[in-house]
């Protein structure tokens, strides 16, 4: 193994010709970046591009006229109408070390995110693990933090250890749900496929004309967890502390940005590509945009997630707030979802930033301004 650093255009060359002047062979990368560098690696030395992280690549999925699907179900029965091939050989995982016994720092609560191991053999191992143990009950809990029954597989896939046609080999009919979710990641990729220049702008430019907010102390306030709302707390701390966070609690604090503080959605994009683990960059851009309402939804601006509504349905008993936000761990579950209105709330809980009640009318309000522009 030759590990080398430095621009592709000037290393990659140079190795091929000190290899004799071999063929370069190499995954697809289909973001616009990607594109572009493989591109001009192309043009100096042979490259031969061979499948991608993804079941169907980008790019390969479109109408009868031609064009790229704009909406997820459409997309979704191309996408399963079309197939893809089987996995690799699986790899025997009986070798496999488990995790070295090293404690884990102080700060990081006891549950926090663990991978048992590094490669490909420790990424089937863990997805055969949740597939025996976990998918029957994922269409059922996934939607409830508190319980940490996802199967974090988006890490490993993300940094390229586990290909999803794997997973997809160990699905069954009853696993839709799952299915789905994998489903949305291949469609967000095709979307930026088609559309590169939503990895930085919006994806429908009629929201370039809303009034938008500057970041201020409001956003820094929400990037440490310090927004007074519990369940939008949790998630920021989780994501400082873990480098992840459950998918229900990214759209409830992404919302909070976009709907709350009235910030253009690429500012949160951001903080979450610098610290997510298992940051992808079609399904991070396009996730936000959803929750901003100028993605691929069809009726996107009304959907305002109310942190508090939020909490008390997906974390009812505040199993996830108490993990997250230990100033709370002695409430119950009445309290912890509101606990400024309690006569004596816990020292160190910050009072809510903003009203949402007030917040959600300007919102709407700022949409409406530019709604005859929305197609």
């Amino acid at each position: 193994m030759v590990v080398l650093r430095g621009d592709p255009r000037d290393v990659v060359p140079r190795l091929a010709a000190q290899r004799g002047g071999a063929t370069v062979h190499a995954a697809a990368d289909l973001t616009p970046a990607g594109r572009e560098r493989d591109d001009a690696v192309a043009a100096l030395t042979p490259l031969t591009l061979t499948g991608s992280g993804y079941a169907v690549t980008p790019g390969r999925i479109v109408k009868d006229d031609g064009t790229p699907y704009r909406v997820f179900t459409p997309f979704y029965k191309a996408w399963l109408e079309h197939g893809w091939r089987g996995p690799a050989d699986s790899v025997d995982v009986d070798w496999l070390l488990p995790n070295d016994g090293e404690s884990l720092p102080d700060v990081i609560p006891p549950n926090t995110m663990t991978l048992p191991g590094a490669g490909e053999g420790a990424a089937r191992s863990q997805w055969l693990d949740y597939r025996e143990d976990d998918l029957s009950d994922y269409a059922a809990v996934r939607d409830v933090p508190g319980l940490d029954r996802t199967s974090r597989m988006s890490v490993r896939l993300a940094i390229g250890e586990i290909h999803p046609r794997t997973l997809l080999a160990g699905l069954g009919p009853d696993d839709d749900a799952y299915r789905r979710e994998l489903a949305f990641r291949e469609f967000y990729a095709d979307v930026l496929f088609h559309h590169p220049g939503s990895a930085t702008g919006y994806y429908n430019k009629s929201f370039e004309a809303m009034r938008y907010d500057e970041p201020d102390a409001d956003f820094g306030a929400w990037k440490r967890g310090e927004t007074g709302f519990p369940i939008v707390d949790a998630g920021m701390h989780q994501l400082l502390v873990e480098g992840w966070m459950h998918n229900r609690v990214r759209m409830i604090v992404a919302s909070f940005v976009v709907k709350d503080l009235y910030l253009e959605w690429q500012h949160g994009a951001r903080h979450f590509l610098a610290h997510l683990v298992d940051a992808d960059l079609a399904s991070n851009q396009h996730g936000w945009q959803w929750v901003a309402g100028c993605g691929t939804d069809a009726a996107p601006y009304f959907r305002i997630f109310n942190p508090i509504t939020q909490g008390k349905k997906f974390d009812p008993n505040g199993d996830y707030i108490r993990r997250y936000v230990p100033e709370l761990a002695g409430l119950g579950a009445k309290e912890i979802h509101e606990p400024w209105l309690f006569p004596q709330p816990p020292v160190g809980c910050p009072p809510p930033l903003v009203d949402h009640a007030e917040e959600r009318r300007e919102s709407l309000a700022r949409y409406q301004e530019i709604r005859t522009g929305i197609r």
